[in-house]
């Protein structure tokens, strides 16, 4: 992106002509690269998700790679379209790389190009072109980027035992939602021709450049079709992926929905169900910092257990190699540098295969161990990144303020006593790095949380988001609707950031 933007000549055109773009950032590199770049590897019909783009790059030992993509972003020629570059160890470039592309786009002075560059996406296998004033020929190799992602799963999950739970017996009927981005051949080919699930099991698996005008964002707001279907009962197990494939939703029979943070929790209790972490072991844990506290809770089971609390993990892909990150509604291990929603489909599909127990079983079996965290997300979305900015920084004054420290909030028969608030700075343990301003906490003295952060979805719009935590250990009280149960400090929340009567909304966007 920081590249794309700088770059281009003509104002938004990286929104409306992403292939003549993706070539120029090509060039771009390669002329950065001191033309030591000749390869150019696609996969099949242009379609990659992120998860694949970072397998193939470790396995061919890439200097990079490029995704365009609209994860975040409607789509299509009126949306945003976002680019992003990954590096050779398959993750998400650092700010310290993008800055430092940046830096050397600004002088350059030329760049090649292919002027008869015409290629068949849909025929695999390797193509060479001349480029301009160059005697090396530019190599374009086609891919099938599902075949090899998926010869890296097999490596990490009992695939028989998943088959079998598909297929055999006592097999439950699953619903998997592509939601029209590019997961839709990895579905397909992986759970379905793979695994053994009915084709009639994966829905909205053509990738669709406005994603069938509906936002592939895999919650309750924008999955109905998938929510509808497990209402019914028909189905044991569901899943909805976003554009790229890299955020996931989980739901059970009747619709019972798998909070986020529920899933990292019950994922990380059990391992034991997948041979990777059997013969490889955990080194430790990471998750965002907005994400529950449900996976801290583990530690009274899991003697050995490091929990390390960062930012998001789109921007900490080295910490992977070293831990397994699962974080907010993403996860993500050191199979990869990215994070992975099918491989977190895969491991739920795991558990249920060892243990015999539904969905709405072994999330219960969890609560009643563990406690049930109480936890949601509120969106507010398109909003006018100057309006947003100053929402943040009015409520950062206000919650760093020493008069602040230990009030109290009365909302109906709760009270609330502030036990301590910051603007979350992380130090990264790998190069000591800082990064700044990641969200604004509000933590009491029960142990719930307020948490607010600002995401620029895009260079024309933000978001701002809420997140609300309550911890409950009494598995009487375990029943409860989440946003119930979180409305009090949701009320605290909307009344000291004003956000309804500064942005003119009666409420969020989305919640999960």
């Amino acid at each position: 992106i920081f590249l794309c933007k700088r770059v281009c000549s003509i104002p938004r055109l990286y929104h409306f002509y992403p292939v003549p773009i993706c070539l120029l950032c090509v060039c771009v590199y390669m002329q950065i690269f001191k033309n030591l770049i000749g390869r150019l590897v696609i996969g099949q019909n242009g379609i990659l998700s992120t998860p694949a783009v970072s397998c193939i790059i470790r396995k061919i030992k890439a200097a990079g790679g490029i995704i365009l993509t609209a994860s975040h972003s409607p789509g299509g020629p009126g949306g945003e379209f976002g680019v992003k570059f990954e590096v050779a160890n398959g993750g998400p470039a650092p700010d310290i790389v993008s800055e430092k592309i940046y830096q050397i786009s600004k002088t350059l002075e030329e760049y090649a190009i292919c002027p008869d560059l015409r290629v068949d996406l849909s025929r695999l296998g390797r193509q060479e072109f001349d480029l301009e004033n160059k005697f090396k020929p530019f190599r374009v190799e086609i891919v099938d980027s599902v075949e090899i992602y998926l010869n890296l799963l097999r490596s990490i999950f009992d695939f028989s035992a998943i088959r079998n739970l598909l297929t055999g017996p006592n097999q439950i009927k699953i619903r998997i939602d592509a939601m029209n981005g590019v997961m839709g051949p990895y579905v397909r080919r992986i759970l379905c021709d793979e695994l053994g699930a009915p084709a009639n099991s994966a829905i909205n698996c053509i990738p669709l450049e406005d994603f069938g005008g509906q936002p592939p964002d895999p919650n309750l707001t924008y999955a109905t079709a998938l929510l509808e279907a497990m209402k019914g009962g028909e189905y044991g197990f569901g899943a909805a992926f976003d554009a790229d494939g890299d955020r996931y939703m989980i739901l059970g029979q009747n619709g019972f929905f798998v909070n986020a943070s529920d899933s990292l929790a019950i994922i990380a209790a059990n391992l034991s169900c997948i041979p990777y972490f059997c013969q490889m072991g955990v080194r430790g844990f990471g998750r965002s910092m907005p994400t529950s506290t449900a996976l801290d809770n583990l530690s009274s089971v899991m003697s050995a257990l490091i929990v390390r609390v960062m930012v998001q993990v789109h921007s900490k892909g080295k910490q992977m190699k070293s831990i397994m990150c699962l974080m907010s509604v993403s996860l993500g291990s050191d199979h990869l540098r990215e994070k992975d929603g099918l491989w977190a489909v895969l491991v739920w599909l795991s558990i249920l295969a060892a243990r015999r127990q539904s969905v709405e079983e072994i999330v219960r079996d969890h609560w009643a161990k563990f406690g049930r965290h109480y936890y949601c997300r509120f969106d507010y979305e398109a909003l006018e990144p100057r309006t947003a900015y100053f929402i943040m920084r009015d409520l950062e004054a206000l919650i760093t303020d020493k008069s602040f420290s230990h009030q109290q909030f009365a909302v109906g028969n709760n009270i609330y006593s502030v036990e301590r608030t910051d603007s979350f700075e992380y130090i990264d343990p790998v190069d000591g790095t800082v990064t700044k301003r990641q969200g604004l906490r509000i933590i009491f003295s029960d142990a719930s949380r307020l948490i607010f952060r600002m995401s620029a979805s895009s260079h024309v719009r933000a978001t701002l988001r809420i997140y609300a935590e309550s911890y409950e250990k009494d598995p009487s009280q375990h029943n409860k609707e989440p946003q119930a149960v979180l409305s009090p400090l949701i009320a605290i929340a909307l009344k000291i950031s004003q956000i309804h009567e500064r942005t003119g909304r009666k409420g969020p966007t989305v919640i999960t």
